[in-house]
């Protein structure tokens, strides 16, 4: 008996939990097929004013450039993210000494300093070297980070030296062994690092926002953060700017979930 009731509020729990995390994408979906007038009143069913809403969208804002800028700055900092860190990270363990122990710990201190106080400092590094509202002003502050390098040299811990010490008997080089041994075997490791950086670098709305100074640079959440702007919302439109700003980073988890929890979970080890 006492079992069956600790299953009950366990169960309770469970979908308390489970309905108040679906309930704001419920929200954002209905918010995108009703009126502004419909959202104000508090309406939870789904409306009929979806294709009235993406006019308006598409009329006051440059969708598809946003989602282009969006999308290609997302990809090249994951890739080169991917690339620097687990080359960094596997350098880190595979060719161990005291120094990078004490490099590694510089870099681990790092990652408490908040990247809002280095925000003017890169900003007048990237002006004086004329980068400013180019895409590699985006790329080079993020592409290698002190939390992937820990990730990834964590990873190559538990990635067996023996098939190391095989390859090079066998005559491989160092980069065939890094590309042909490492990445297969990681590809966990590699999964749940390109589900994080693909978000952040998706979701990033500062530093986009100060580097890039022309309407051309626009991403999708600056296009949302216009959509707030004037005197009146049109709180439709928001929902739905928002809905497609929320869409691709739900996909890239939902394809890699798997890969993100065997990575995360591989990672601590």
């Amino acid at each position: 008996m006492i079992r069956k009731k600790g299953l009950i509020v366990t169960y309770i729990v469970l979908i308390t939990a489970s309905f108040l995390s679906v309930f704001p994408l419920y929200y954002m979906l209905c918010g995108a097929t009703n009126t502004s007038i419909d959202i104000i009143r508090g309406r939870l069913i789904p409306g009929t004013y979806l294709i009235e809403n993406f006019k308006t969208l598409m009329d006051n804002q440059n969708l598809p450039l946003a989602l282009w800028n969006s999308v290609r700055n997302s990809v090249v900092v994951t890739f080169l993210t991917l690339l620097v860190c687990s080359i960094a990270g596997y350098g880190f363990e595979i060719y161990h000494d005291k120094y990078k122990d004490s490099l590694m710990s510089v870099l681990l201190v790092a990652m408490m300093l908040p990247f809002v106080a280095t925000i003017v400092p890169l900003f007048k590094l990237f002006s004086k070297l004329h980068l400013i509202n180019s895409v590699a002003a985006l790329i080079l502050p993020t592409v290698s980070t002190p939390f992937m390098i820990m990730m990834f040299r964590q990873a190559a811990r538990s990635f067996p030296h023996d098939i190391i010490e095989a390859s090079r008997l066998e005559g491989l080089g160092e980069i065939r062994i890094f590309f042909t041994m490492f990445i297969p075997v990681m590809r966990s490791t590699y999964g749940a690092a390109a589900t994080v950086t693909f978000m952040n670098a998706w979701n990033s709305y500062l530093w986009p926002k100060i580097i890039f100074q022309s309407n051309e640079s626009i991403t999708m959440p600056m296009l949302v953060a216009n959509l707030k702007g004037g005197y009146f919302v049109d709180y439709g439109m928001l929902m739905l700017g928002v809905l497609i700003c929320t869409l691709p980073t739900a996909i890239i988890f939902l394809a890699l979930q798997k890969s993100f929890a065997n990575g995360i979970t591989g990672a601590i080890k």
